[in-house]
């Protein structure tokens, strides 16, 4: 998947500024798509060049004037083209899990403050996707939400956000807790 697609799925929804894109990946898409504020306005302009999005300047009287942009049909028949290819397995790459795999041979102190520190990290983004999640069902049951909601693609996404923040935090607690309980243990 290349950037171009999220950023073009992040605006299915409504016209978005580069500043309000910006922030939606953050919150939203960052679960599937990591990508620096400066990333997405390149993207936007490379987008924008393509006629896969559409800018319009919007005149504001306090603050500095802003540029919306939308998806163009082009965009969206990108987006049909993308979504009917067949898509690559997701792999891992982490430093965290190199160090993990070296915990038996290197002092096991700093990995176990690592894998503290992202189930934190891990155990806060869980409740932010779970806020996330119950704003966009608003009064409906996940249930009916799923059933009956107009848009299910960013609470699917949003949920798979969820399982693996969940996962995470359930692979660095139990890691930790093994790497604590072996650090007790008598050295033979």
């Amino acid at each position: 998947m290349a950037l171009r697609h999220a950023v073009l799925a992040a605006l299915l929804d409504e016209e978005l500024s580069g500043y309000q894109l910006a922030k939606t990946f953050d919150l939203g898409v960052a679960n599937f798509w990591h990508a620096l504020p400066q990333q997405v306005y390149a993207e936007l302009a490379r987008l924008e060049a393509d006629g896969l999005v559409e800018g319009r300047e919007v005149v504001q009287d306090t603050r500095p004037n802003k540029r919306l942009f939308r998806v163009t049909e082009a965009g969206l028949a990108e987006l049909d083209r993308f979504a009917a290819a067949s898509a690559k397995p997701s792999f891992i790459r982490d430093d965290l899990l190199v160090k993990v795999q070296a915990s038996d041979r290197v002092g096991t102190d700093e990995v176990i403050a690592e894998l503290m520190e992202r189930a934190a990290f891990a155990r806060a983004k869980a409740e932010l996707f779970g806020s996330l999640l119950r704003s966009l069902r608003g009064d409906r049951s996940e249930e009916e939400f799923l059933r009956e909601g107009e848009r299910i693609g960013p609470y699917l996404t949003c949920l798979r956000g969820l399982a693996f923040e969940r996962g995470n935090q359930d692979w660095c607690e139990r890691s930790a807790a093994v790497l604590r309980e072996r650090q007790a243990r008598p050295r033979r």
